[in-house]
């Protein structure tokens, strides 16, 4: 029975043999002394119990066992060279955008992916960074975007993050809601509504939860668990069956049929940062943080209007407002 930790270097060098007939020219095309690789055949011999090949002064040939090693010590060698492969340089980053269409964290990957060509940094959707949170912290996502001060204190500790953007909240309106008229609206107006802010979804819990905050003290409802809809059509219809607002960000795409429009007085803010496992490190991490710095500086993602609203946890923190 073949040992399981044979080592490929001696499978390396049978093979070589095999092919060649001829342990010196062997040698040559494997850059090791012809001493180094005999004395490899042997201890394979050895570990197999069995003579692979009959020697001659004038030809090598294989046995019927070294006929019968050839084909799967190949196979074990072209495994091991794709385990090689699979290793060398870095793997895909897998970045999470939350939802397939304009966002903030999209134009941060496009941006990305142009400062660093030759990595690949593919888009995943895993619909809120509650569960793309807890992904990235079992090791099957890299990057997400999102309220990262919502997750829960235990998810969070596990995570490292950076501000993004201060993203302005609008709402998006059923067809014929009597606030469609308006440019935008303002906190106040929503009082007696049902908005509707991902309850019962359990991947956008810091969703929910930001929104629980904004409508406090406000007269505004959380409308209650919707079926959660994936694609424009199905958002469409389960929205127009409820009738209820939905929050969103300003970016939110455009729906048909529905009224996005931006809230004001005052004007929200929903903090979006990126977030990733500690002491991670990728080149395409890297062009994600150059970009975000980027957008930040040239599109003032990181202002704050006068009288902005913020959650507590950055209204309380050190410099907050």
């Amino acid at each position: 029975m073949i040992p399981r930790d044979v080592e490929p270097r001696l499978l390396r060098g049978f093979v070589a043999v095999a092919e060649d007939r001829h342990f010196t020219r062997a040698a040559a095309r494997l850059y090791v002394a012809q001493q180094a690789l005999s004395r490899d055949v042997r201890r394979l011999e050895r570990l197999l119990g069995t003579t692979l090949f009959l020697r001659t002064t004038r030809a090598v040939e294989l046995t019927a066992d070294g006929e019968r090693l050839l084909a799967p010590a190949r196979k074990v060698l072209a495994a091991h060279e794709e385990l090689a492969a699979a290793f060398t340089g870095p793997r895909a980053l897998l970045v999470d955008l939350n939802t397939d269409g304009p966002s903030t964290a999209r134009t941060v990957l496009e941006r990305a992916r142009e400062l660093a060509p030759a990595c690949e940094l593919m888009a995943r959707f895993e619909s809120g960074l509650t569960h793309a949170a807890a992904e990235i912290a079992a090791g099957r996502l890299d990057v997400s975007f999102g309220y990262a001060d919502g997750l829960a204190p235990a998810l969070r500790a596990r995570l490292a993050h950076r501000p993004v953007r201060y993203e302005p909240l609008a709402v998006l309106l059923p067809e014929g809601h009597a606030l469609a008229v308006h440019a935008d609206v303002p906190l106040s107006a929503l009082a007696g509504e049902s908005v509707y802010a991902g309850a019962g979804n359990p991947r956008t819990l810091e969703w929910t939860g930001l929104a629980r905050e904004l409508f406090a003290g406000r007269g505004i409802v959380m409308a209650p668990p919707a079926p959660v809809a994936v694609g424009k059509d199905e958002f469409r219809r389960v929205m127009a069956k409820t009738r209820n607002p939905v929050l969103v960000t300003v970016d939110f795409p455009d729906m048909p049929g529905c009224a996005k429009r931006p809230l004001v007085d005052p004007v929200p803010l929903s903090p979006l940062s990126m977030v990733w496992r500690k002491n991670f490190t990728h080149p395409g991490l890297d062009a994600l943080h150059e970009a975000a710095a980027a957008g930040a500086a040239a599109r003032g993602w990181l202002d704050v209007p006068p009288g902005a609203w913020r959650p507590a946890a950055l209204t309380d923190a050190p410099g907050g407002g």
